[in-house]
């Protein structure tokens, strides 16, 4: 019995972890509460045209999780069913939402306070990974 109520005391610990983040001039902050349902890379097209980099690192949180704390999304259709977030005054990416995963929102890794706390445990979109970029795996 003792054992079980640390489980659920270390769950309740883990997951009231509050997460901060917003855009490079400030207008936009975030919080995110909990662990990210998971990390990844994305190799895709769409996020190299977004970012301008190579490959992208997200966080995907339940959107229960998220909130909104000042300044408002701009939003961009990128393609049927995906809107990009970025900030409407220095431009910055920050989120990506699509029809595929509703329940989520996913934010770019760059975009919190403390990026160091969500290393990529994934590829998506492997095969449009670029040839010349390669990553050391940890």
């Amino acid at each position: 019995m003792e054992a079980a109520r640390l489980e659920i005391e270390f769950f309740r610990m883990v997951n009231a972890v509050l997460h901060t983040g917003g855009c490079l001039c400030g207008a936009i902050r975030f919080e995110a509460e909990g662990v990210p349902k998971w990390t990844s890379y994305c190799h895709c097209n769409s996020c190299r045209k977004h970012t301008g980099a190579p490959a992208s690192a997200f966080a995907g949180f339940e959107r229960v999780q998220v909130r909104f704390t000042s300044g408002q999304l701009a939003t961009y259709a990128s393609s049927p069913g995906v809107n990009r977030g970025f900030c409407g005054t220095c431009g910055s990416t920050l989120t990506y939402e699509g029809e595929r995963w509703a329940s989520e929102i996913h934010f770019h890794v760059g975009a919190f306070d403390r990026p160091q706390d969500f290393s990529p445990l994934g590829h998506a979109f492997a095969e449009e990974r670029l040839p010349w970029f390669h990553l050391t795996e940890t």
